[in-house]
């Protein structure tokens, strides 16, 4: 029994011996198997990071070619005007001398004219070439509109079939119960202009485009079927031309600033990219479906808005006011500009004082004995923002009207790209009739402060004309 007894104990001992070695084993086993583990996951967070580092390289390699493409771009338009700019001036000046020298000045100064008007056609370019960039960039200052599209189609409809050409067929397709969107109506009305011209382009030998509207509503499946737009009621613009077509190649970068097929350079290669923009600043979207030889089809979606039923698109007020000597107060730190802006409201009747910045301005309506009826700041400016030289001089003379003038306004005057009501702003760079329009409007009283009745001024005693 003893010698039995020891085989059993020596037998439970070498069971627990292997039990222990089974259990040591298995919590080596798992150890390594979290290390594996671990390992593992470092490894997928290592790819991981590798993969984003990797992707953010691309995606920064891509804006900078971008950039590269789009500075690029703007220095070959600029460059262009500015020589023609320039060459102008210097044939200008030849004929005015030629002109001062000669018995017969009249030939001189007619080409000399001439020459001028080569030169504000060039400006004129490069003025609209700024304002497609901030278009494009989503800069632009908009003035949104609850409007019915069909209404804004129909009063461009005129321009789009002399842009278009006798030899391609304008058919639209009206819904004429569309719900209202909130958009600046200058600004679709250039979308379908630039679509019009698009479509013209890729129809040399004639053809049809077809403009039609309609209401959709955008729920989770359509968006989960890829649809860009507003999930809810949206207002769709589907624009197709029957031209040669884009391969897909061409369809993935037509969008892009200074992308152009023309070999001619007869385009920017900014109508497109400024389509883009426009749409994007209002919530929008636009797709594209072409083809080699079938077409090309841009589909728009813009969200419907609650905000009030459509209202007719409003048409600018005409300048109706005759200036009666009233104050006005400049203040532009360029100095240039300030001198132009000066001698544009002198000419026309108004007395001028001016300012290069914020507290030389504030020093000017603190020390000025009579009323000041209209404040023209520019936004951005050195020491002083315009909106602050504004604040400031209503606390001197509370009835002071105010205009902004900008190039771009949007970082202090807009939400959202937007401009804020009640702001009068005249957009860089303004022509003598644009500056004295909205001068005449604000002054009318079309804004809150100083106004007049039946086109004459509200003069108070110190500012009013002496008797005859």
């Amino acid at each position: 029994m003893t010698a039995n007894a020891g085989r059993r104990e020596d037998r439970d001992a070498l069971e627990r011996l292997e039990v222990s070695a089974d259990a040591g084993r298995r919590e080596d086993r798992d150890a390594l198997e979290r290390l594996e583990v671990s390992a593992n996951a470092g490894r997928r967070e290592d790819r991981d990071s590798l993969e984003r580092k990797d992707h953010h390289s691309q995606a920064q390699a891509q804006r900078l070619e971008s950039l590269g493409q789009l500075a690029g771009g703007v220095a070959h338009d600029f460059n262009n005007l500015l020589a023609v700019i320039l060459n102008y001036v210097s044939f200008v000046a030849e004929e005015l001398d030629a002109a001062a020298a000669g018995s017969d000045p009249a030939p001189h100064l007619e080409t000399a004219s001439a020459d001028l008007a080569q030169i504000k056609k060039a400006a004129q370019r490069a003025a609209g070439l700024t304002h497609q960039l901030l278009v494009f960039a989503r800069r632009d200052v908009i003035r949104p509109q609850v409007l019915d599209l069909d209404t804004v189609i129909t009063a461009v409809e005129e321009m789009l079939r002399r842009t278009l050409g006798e030899h391609i067929e304008l058919v639209t397709s009206l819904a004429g119960d569309l719900w209202p969107v909130l958009a600046d109506p200058g600004q679709l009305e250039q979308v379908l202009v630039n679509l019009a011209v698009n479509a013209r382009d890729a129809m040399p030998d004639g053809g049809t485009l077809t403009i039609d509207t309609g209401n959709i509503t955008v729920d989770a499946d359509r968006i989960a079927g890829g649809s860009k737009a507003r999930q809810g009621r949206n207002v769709r613009l589907r624009v197709s031309d029957t031209g040669i077509g884009m391969p897909a190649e061409v369809v993935q970068h037509v969008f892009e600033p200074f992308f152009t097929t023309k070999q001619d350079s007869g385009g920017t290669g900014l109508g497109l990219a400024t389509v883009y923009g426009i749409l994007t600043q209002v919530d929008g979207t636009i797709r594209i479906y072409s083809e080699p030889g079938t077409g090309t089809t841009f589909t728009i979606t813009l969200p419907a808005t609650a905000e009030a039923a459509a209202a007719p698109v409003a048409k600018p007020i005409p300048y109706q006011r005759v200036p009666k000597g009233e104050t006005v107060l400049v203040v532009e730190d360029e100095e240039a500009l300030r001198e132009v802006t000066r001698r544009i409201l002198t000419r026309n009747g108004y007395n001028v004082i001016t300012a290069a910045n914020g507290p030389e301005a504030l020093d000017l309506a603190g020390s000025h004995s009579g009323e000041i009826h209209l404040l023209i700041t520019d936004v951005v400016m050195p020491h002083m923002l315009g909106k602050e030289i504004a604040e400031n001089i209503r606390l001197i003379k509370p009835e002071i009207e105010v205009i902004f003038m900008s190039g771009y306004a949007r970082p202090v005057l807009a939400s959202q790209g937007r401009l804020e009501p009640g702001v009068a702003l005249v957009e860089k760079p303004f022509s003598e009739a644009d500056l004295l329009a909205t001068a005449g409007q604000v002054l009318n009283g079309h804004f809150r402060g100083f106004t007049t009745v039946q086109d004459e001024p509200r003069l108070t005693p110190d500012s009013a004309p002496p008797s005859p």
